[in-house]
């Protein structure tokens, strides 16, 4: 016999008085009743009921067992409860990872106008760089961008845009130092290296003239905010995303490079989350809102205005 039935039984009776009334909540006969009864005492060792013509009581086991069971039983139909709503209403702690400055720049102001439509959902959004382990690391969401595409894996993706990695400086750096006219200039400029991502997999043009161009520079950095800030400040040229620059490169503080030798790269956003089966209400719809919200447009500037800006 279900144990689990014969505790909800067992409460039934107690309550009711009888194990007819028991029987007609439950659903069953009265001899069936009886049976989860006596099933229950087995496997407790204990008289749980005094049973007699006319009523049928706890004994003194069964008054106290009844006390904890109510609780345990009341308890566990609220946590059923709970979950299914989860699954229908979006509720409860929602934790987010997103990349640091694509986050500051696009991500927060979704975040925002999400947490305004959805009180009941706490967003615990953490900007970092670093590639988090959803799963092990407990969190329900996971935004990043890859220029290779996303590897294998368990994880469902989602693109919610596309931004551009492109190779530029400043001005007054272009001023001081010249500008590269061809792949095989670069040699003799300042390649500030952003230290997540190796240099080869930045630059699969260091290839040329038969010859691999090497890039070198004085300057690492593991941050692509504090990337663009040093470019922006002269100190060199880089590799960067339009996610981050985009802006800049509008109003002409960053000027785009070699953009015929060095096409604009794609460089995919993904909102990554754990499976579609039993998917939580409060991921469901942050994603969707996240999709709705960036509608897979490519981050400003497109390649074409790309091009244009560095003709100007």
């Amino acid at each position: 016999m279900d144990t689990l039935v014969s505790m909800k039984v067992f409460r039934h009776v107690v309550e009711a008085g009888s194990f007819v009334g028991a029987a007609a909540r439950m659903g069953m006969s009265a001899a069936m009743a009886s049976k989860h009864v006596m099933h229950l005492e087995q496997q407790l060792g204990a008289r749980l009921l005094n049973r007699t013509t006319r009523r049928v009581a706890p004994t003194e086991a069964g008054r106290e067992y009844y006390e904890r069971l109510s609780q345990a039983l009341t308890e566990l139909d609220e946590a059923g409860q709970a979950v299914g709503a989860a699954s229908v209403v979006p509720q409860g702690r929602l934790r987010v990872s997103s990349l640091t400055a694509f986050g500051l720049r696009h991500v927060m102001g979704a975040v925002a106008g999400y947490a305004a439509g959805h009180p009941q959902v706490t967003v615990d959004i953490t900007l970092s760089d670093r590639v988090v382990e959803l799963i092990d690391e407990g969190f329900d969401v996971a935004i990043r961008a890859s220029p290779s595409g996303l590897k294998s894996s368990s994880l469902i993706a989602r693109q919610l845009a596309t931004a551009h990695i492109v190779l530029c400086a400043s001005p007054d750096y272009l001023r001081r130092h010249g500008v590269p006219r061809r792949i095989e200039d670069l040699a003799g400029h300042n390649f500030i290296h952003y230290s997540s991502v190796s240099a080869q997999e930045l630059t699969p043009f260091a290839e040329a003239g038969g010859g691999r161009v090497r890039l070198a520079g004085n300057l690492v950095v593991n941050h692509l905010e504090a990337l663009r800030v040093v470019v922006l400040q002269g100190a060199g040229l880089s590799m960067l995303g339009t996610e981050v620059i985009g802006d800049d490169i509008a109003a002409g503080r960053l000027v785009p490079l070699l953009v015929d030798a060095l096409p604009p790269r794609e460089l995919p956003i993904y909102a990554l989350y754990a499976s579609r089966r039993h998917l939580s209400a409060k991921v469901r719809s942050f994603v969707d809102f996240l999709a709705t919200h960036f509608d897979r447009r490519v981050l400003w500037p497109t390649p074409e205005q790309i091009r244009a800006a560095a003709m100007r």
